[in-house]
């Protein structure tokens, strides 16, 4: 049996994906569970050339931010990290984070830092994807998500705190759902997304579905309000199953705009900080009737169209083009008619597309986790003046920062974090650039 080595040690940090850091021996030392400030017993569990693993045996001397997981689920599922660290910890440890990133990645600092953005800590999440195993030993199927430090394996949970409270309180009712059916080993995970009126459910199934198991999956969707929707192959595969024809919709810009979007299209997971973060780059871009604005990785237009209505012209650019056909007929289903979009693989030189030639006032993107340095090689032109830049992760936007204050002439006039993922160690930020 290998001999299992306990030390005491103090936590002197957080890794970026939430773990207490401790130094022993010049080294570091990587413990979930812990936070900064706390002495504690940690049980060495993984030893590599640089780092290494433990396992939190005994909390010594707890941190002030601590406080107990509201979720009785939390030791074992991995979808949540931070929830035994108060919330307000939580905002500060993220502006750290942000502003550690600036200073270390980008060699910048912002003029001003903007007040932490947060909204509702609980039932926030909107869309996501739960995973599905038959296991024999316990006689059923676990739906849920992978099991904290041991991805192989389903958290054996029976609500969510943090998902959409209709579909949250019912994670132990998909499970006895799934556990009835005919193809109980066949279903291989199940996404959800929710509207503003309905929660729609995507049953990825690996083999067809007799009609014992389609009746099963209707009568479900009927007693819980759920919109069921079946996945036979790909992403192209979804289809309805019931009702017919259900309508996917969120409103926003204060119920000014509804934009459709079908259940496995990408639409921000948290409704309610996405209306708090659009306000707040609408504020910062400052939008004028004779502003030509572009938006780059624009989606289905959740920041062009508000944009729309209030400037002169506005052109979104995103690389899927499934989803610049529906911000399209978003922009035809809210009558706007100075919205175009382009489909265009922004992780590749376009510097001679038409739209990259014209000259825009201000610019907001919004990229994925890369980040947005390979447009930055050709954008923005002299004529912007300003730029929001909306990232969901810190080292590419302090990366991409420090490329438009050095090369293009920008100073960071503000930054700050949004909440965008309570309970998480993800970072999610914004940031003004100015002339």
């Amino acid at each position: 049996m290998k001999k299992i080595i306990q030390i005491e040690t103090d936590i002197v940090g957080l890794t970026h994906d939430g773990r207490g850091v401790a130094r022993v021996d010049d080294k570091a030392l990587f413990v979930d569970g812990t936070l900064p400030g706390e002495k504690v017993r940690v049980a060495i569990t993984r030893r590599h050339r640089r780092f290494d693993e433990g396992e939190v045996a005994e909390i010594l001397v707890p941190s002030p931010d601590r406080v107990e997981p509201r979720c009785p689920h939390y030791a074992i599922c991995g979808g949540c990290t931070l929830q035994h660290m108060e919330l307000g910890a939580q905002i500060r440890a993220k502006q750290n984070v942000l502003a550690e990133n600036f200073e270390r990645i980008g060699k910048v600092a912002p003029e001003r830092w903007l007040e932490p953005l947060t909204g509702a800590a609980w039932g926030y999440r909107r869309r996501g994807r739960l995973s599905v195993r038959k296991v024999p030993k316990k006689g059923r199927v676990l739906v849920g998500f992978r099991e904290k430090g041991n991805p192989r394996y389903v958290a054996d949970i029976a609500h969510c705190d943090v998902v959409h409270p209709r579909l949250g309180e019912r994670i132990g009712a998909l499970g006895e759902l799934v556990s009835g059916m005919d193809a109980a080993g066949d279903i291989a995970q199940i996404e959800f997304a929710a509207g503003d009126d309905i929660i729609a459910l995507v049953f990825r199934h690996l083999k067809p579905l007799g009609q014992p198991d389609l009746d099963a999956l209707v009568a479900f969707g009927k007693e819980h309000g759920f919109a069921i929707y079946l996945q036979p192959g790909g992403n192209t595969s979804v289809h309805p199953l019931w009702p017919e024809h259900p309508k996917l919709a969120y409103r926003f810009d204060n119920d000014a705009l509804e934009l459709e979007f079908r259940p496995l299209d990408f639409v921000q997971i948290n409704a309610d900080m996405n209306e708090r973060m659009l306000a707040q780059a609408l504020r910062l871009l400052d939008p004028q009737p004779t502003d030509r604005v572009l938006d780059l990785f624009c989606g289905l237009g959740n920041f062009t169209l508000p944009m729309a209505r209030r400037v002169a012209d506005v052109a979104g650019v995103e690389g899927e083009h499934a989803l610049v056909e529906r911000a399209d007929a978003n922009a035809a289903h809210n009558g706007i008619a100075n919205a175009r979009f382009h489909v265009a693989n922004l992780f590749e030189d376009q510097h001679e597309t038409a739209w990259a030639r014209e000259d825009w006032d201000k610019i907001l993107l919004d990229p994925p986790r890369a980040g947005a340095d390979q447009v930055l090689e050709y954008l923005p032109r002299k004529s912007t003046r300003r730029i929001v830049y909306v990232s969901c992760h810190p080292a590419s936007l302090a990366r991409d920062a420090g490329i438009l204050v050095q090369k293009h002439g920008f100073r960071l006039a503000a930054a700050g974090v949004m909440d965008m993922f309570p309970h998480t160690a993800h970072v999610e930020s914004m940031a003004l650039f100015e002339r």
